[in-house]
C-alpha cells in the first residue's frame, strides 16, 4: 500500500502538532488493510483532545468517513453507530427514531469514539460519563481482526476497554444504551459564593444536572441548572452581547493588560443576565465554544470536591493568576470501567482552562498539586503531567489492564511516545 505523504497535524486548541501521514478509510476493510500494513498507527476523531494522544509521525488514522447509525432497537432503546459519529450527528439521528443519549458534555464536536475512549462526560450526581452507556462495541485488534465486546461477550476487553483512549485497538463500531427523547428546561443565573457553599449540597440530588463556572477574581459563579420538563419548547433569550464573544474580548484584554483581569471579572453582572429555555435534550446540552483554550480537568471523591475548589480559588487569586477563563464545577456518578476516572467512586469534576494564546504552564503548575493533594484523577483527553509510575497508585485495576493491553499489542502497535510515557515506567 502505498504511503501518503505526511501533513502537518495540530489539535483543536493548536498545543498538539505534528507530521503524519494521514488515511481516511471509508471502509472497516480498508482499514484492516492499514492496520496489517503498518507497525505503528494512531487514531484520530475531532482533534478535540487537549493531551496528546493522537500526536504522532507515523501512521495517523482518521475516521470521518466512518460515521452514521447503522443499527438500532426500538424495544431496548439501543442504537449503534460507527465510531467516527461526531455527537451532534448521534443527537440529530437518535431523534429520527425517538431515541435519545441519556447524558452529554457542552460540547458535541468529538466523535463518539473519541469521547468514550477518554471518558467524557456531562454533570449530573446519578449519571454517569459517556462510556458507562456503552452496552457493546466492535473492536479492531493489531492483527486486523475484529471482535465483539460486551458484557457477555469478551467481557474483560469490554469492562477494560471503554476507556482505553486507542490502546487496546480500534473502535469501529459502538452500541449505546439510550432513553426515549425528552425536553431539559434550561436556567442560568448569578449566584453568591455564599449561597453555593450553603446549598450546592442540596442542589446536586434536587435537580438532574447542576454546574457552575467560577472566576476567581468575583465573589460570584455562573450557576447553570437541567431539569426534565414537558414544558413547550421556549428558545434561549438573545443577550445583549454574545457569550461566546465577550469571553474571548476579555481574554484578549487580559493578555494585553494584566491589571484588568480582577476589574472585568467583576463586571458579571452587566454580562450575564437570567435566563430560562426549554427544549430537546440533544439541544440544549450544547453550548457555542468557539473561544479555543488548553484545559486540564481533575476528578475528585465527591467529599474534597468543595474543599479542592476552594483551595484551587484562594491560590489563583493569592498568585495573581494569568487567567480570565473560569474554573467549571460538576458532578458525575461512579462505574466499573477499569481506567475511567470516575472508577468505583462518585465524582467532582474540576476544570481549569487556559486562553490559547497565553501559556497555560503558568497556571496548571499551580492547581495540578492540589488536585493531587485531594486524590484527583486526570481527563485522559486533558493535560496533565503524570506518568506511569504515579498513575498507577491511583487505579486499583491498572496492572490488570497493561497486562490485558501486552496480550492484545505485543509488538505496541498503538503506542505513541505519551502513551509510552503513561504506561511503561522510566
Amino acid at each position: 500500500m502505498e504511503i501518503a505523504p505526511a501533513q502537518m497535524w495540530a489539535n483543536w486548541s493548536g498545543s498538539q502538532r505534528s507530521n503524519p501521514h494521514i488515511f481516511h478509510p471509508y471502509s472497516v476493510e480498508m482499514l484492516q488493510g492499514l492496520v496489517r500494513v503498518y507497525p505503528k498507527l494512531r487514531v484520530v476523531g475531532a482533534s478535540h483532545s487537549f493531551s496528546a494522544l493522537a500526536k504522532t509521525n507515523d501512521i495517523l488514522i482518521c475516521l470521518d468517513q466512518l460515521k452514521g447509525m447503522c443499527g438500532y432497537d426500538r424495544e431496548q432503546c439501543r442504537s449503534t453507530f460507527w465510531a467516527g459519529t461526531r455527537l451532534h450527528d448521534v443527537g440529530e439521528k437518535l431523534a429520527t427514531i425517538d431515541q435519545a443519549l441519556v447524558n452529554q458534555g457542552d460540547i458535541d464536536k468529538q466523535s463518539l469514539a473519541g469521547a468514550i475512549g477518554t471518558g467524557t462526560h456531562g454533570t449530573g450526581i446519578t449519571l454517569p460519563c459517556l462510556s458507562a452507556l456503552v452496552s457493546e462495541f466492535e473492536l479492531m485488534l493489531a492483527d486486523g481482526s475484529l471482535i465483539q465486546c460486551s458484557s457477555t461477550e469478551n467481557p474483560e476487553i469490554f469492562t477494560a476497554g471503554r476507556v482505553a483512549f486507542g490502546s487496546l485497538g480500534i473502535m469501529t463500531r459502538i452500541q449505546l444504551k439510550n432513553r426515549p427523547m425528552y425536553r431539559l428546561r434550561e436556567q442560568i443565573r448569578l449566584c453568591s459564593l455564599n449561597e453555593l457553599y450553603a446549598h450546592i449540597d442540596q442542589w446536586k440530588h434536587q435537580h438532574r444536572h447542576v454546574e457552575f463556572w467560577a472566576f476567581n477574581h468575583s465573589d460570584n459563579v455562573i450557576l447553570k441548572i437541567l431539569d426534565e420538563t414537558e414544558e413547550d419548547t421556549q428558545a434561549r433569550p438573545d443577550g445583549w452581547m454574545d457569550e461566546d464573544f465577550i469571553l474571548k474580548m476579555c481574554c484578549e484584554l487580559t493578555r494585553l493588560w494584566p491589571g484588568l483581569n480582577p476589574w472585568l471579572q467583576r463586571l458579571l453582572n452587566v454580562f450575564i443576565r437570567p435566563s430560562t429555555a426549554v427544549d430537546w435534550s440533544s439541544r440544549i446540552f450544547p453550548s457555542v465554544r468557539n473561544t479555543r483554550f488548553n484545559e486540564m480537568e481533575y476528578q475528585l471523591p465527591v467529599k474534597q470536591g468543595l474543599a479542592c475548589f476552594e483551595e484551587i480559588m484562594e491560590v489563583l487569586r493569592r498568585q495573581n493568576a494569568p487567567v480570565f477563563f473560569p474554573i467549571e464545577f460538576r458532578y458525575v456518578r461512579g462505574d466499573d470501567i477499569w481506567l475511567s476516572p470516575f472508577y468505583q467512586r462518585d465524582s467532582v469534576s474540576i476544570s481549569v482552562h487556559q486562553f490559547y494564546k497565553q501559556d497555560y504552564q503558568v497556571v496548571f503548575n499551580l492547581v495540578e498539586p492540589i488536585f493531587l493533594k485531594y486524590g484527583g484523577r486526570p481527563h485522559w483527553g486533558k493535560l496533565h503531567s503524570l506518568h506511569a509510575r504515579q498513575l498507577c497508585e491511583l487505579y486499583p485495576k491498572w496492572e490488570e489492564f497493561q497486562q490485558l493491553r501486552k496480550a492484545l499489542d505485543p509488538e505496541g502497535k498503538w503506542l505513541n511516545p505519551y502513551l509510552e510515557r503513561l504506561f511503561i515506567p522510566s
